[in-house]
């Protein structure tokens, strides 16, 4: 029914503009910017960068954004820039450059241990890609990580696309240590019925520290009942869709599962956005930087499908290890030692934002192409 368009991929992946930096009442790449009363992520991304895609703002402004459907009149956010610094800052690659020279005199241990063994999927870029370098921003964190905070930890990383085998067969047959990455229920929650898979995430898994905090939207047609819904509750005796074989534990937590609604699920992300065009499915729900692709590979607009300003969810991709490995609970300790003197330093943000730059320019080269 779409005709795929690249020209309109490229131009929605490529979310960053550069504007010299300067604290502003409008709404600019490359600035501060102080919101206003009606603002909303989305609506500030397509004014400074021409793309719902709000992703690249949340990961900018994690510290202060508790609530992305929630923004406190005031507070001051700072849009990147083009190649994924923050306003009057070091460039990405200059505070990489500068973490790498200071952690280079890490001394490895005397004690002999065995490299950890990691694994990943490939074709899932930005987070994971054999294309891009180090594999991916997840392949670049969880490397860095082991080279901080006193960790100097040989490793070998795997691309094994198989990613249902990752949880079911190589990790609990020891194969593998790590796999990046997973997105892991709050465990200490169990005010609700717990899913099969929910069960199993949380008993079966240890689990690092919050790598990368993904923000999950609800779609729907503009004149919708749901396009107005304000709670989860509003959803109720709504057709939901969610791809088949992803995590539901943010519906579940929130109360949006069956019997409540009837759950859609399709194979991809944009056979859920079509099922909604088409009328099988009342909402669509995932990713906001999924959902931004979704709609340029099929052309659509805000005119065809908008997304819910009002509900939304966070859910927070962790490196997880099978509880049976001996040696889990302390890579895991390693791990969230590296990740948290990362995010402190600047580092973590300076990896995701690099590899997103360039994961967006060959969007664009094969846009040209």
């Amino acid at each position: 029914m779409f005709k795929f368009d690249l020209k309109k991929l490229a131009a929605a992946a490529v979310t960053l503009t550069a504007i010299s930096a300067h604290t502003a009442s409008a709404q600019e790449a490359c600035s501060n910017y102080t919101i206003e009363d009606g603002d909303t992520l989305a609506t500030i991304s397509i004014t400074a960068y021409g793309t719902s895609n709000y992703q690249p703002i949340f990961n900018a402004n994690r510290n202060i954004i508790s609530d992305p459907s929630n923004l406190e009149t005031g507070l001051v956010l700072a849009l990147p820039c083009e190649d994924g610094s923050l306003p009057n800052g070091q460039s990405a690659q200059e505070l990489i450059a500068a973490e790498e020279e200071r952690n280079a005199t890490n001394k490895v241990s005397n004690v002999y241990e065995p490299p950890m063994k990691i694994v990943t999927g490939s074709n899932y870029a930005p987070f994971a890609d054999e294309d891009l370098k180090g594999g991916g921003f997840l392949v670049r964190l969880v490397s860095t990580a082991l080279n901080r905070a006193g960790n100097n930890r040989d490793y070998s990383v795997s691309f094994v696309n198989d990613w249902s085998a990752h949880l079911d067969t190589l990790l609990p047959l020891g194969a593998f240590d790590i796999s990046l990455a997973w997105y892991i229920p709050d465990c200490s929650n169990r005010t609700y019925e717990w899913s099969a898979e929910t069960e199993k995430r949380c008993t079966q898994f240890d689990a690092t520290v919050s790598v990368y905090d993904t923000v999950v939207g609800f779609y729907t047609l503009p004149d919708s009942d749901y396009a107005k819904a304000r709670t989860f509750q509003d959803f109720d005796g709504a057709r939901v869709c969610r791809m088949s074989g992803w995590f539901t534990h943010d519906l579940e937590e929130n109360g949006v599962f069956e019997p409540k609604v009837t759950m859609v699920q399709p194979t991809s992300a944009t056979d859920c956005m079509d099922a909604v065009l088409t009328g099988q499915a009342d909402v669509a729900s995932f990713e906001v930087q999924l959902a931004a692709d979704a709609m340029s590979d099929m052309g659509l607009t805000s005119k065809d499908i908008v997304e819910n300003p009002f509900v939304n969810t966070v859910a927070g991709l962790r490196f997880v290890t099978h509880r049976t490995n001996p040696f889990g609970r302390q890579y895991i300790a390693m791990l969230n030692a590296g990740l948290n003197e990362m995010r402190e330093s600047g580092e973590w943000y300076a990896i995701i934002s690099d590899t997103l730059r360039e994961h967006n320019e060959k969007l664009m080269a094969a846009a040209a192409n």
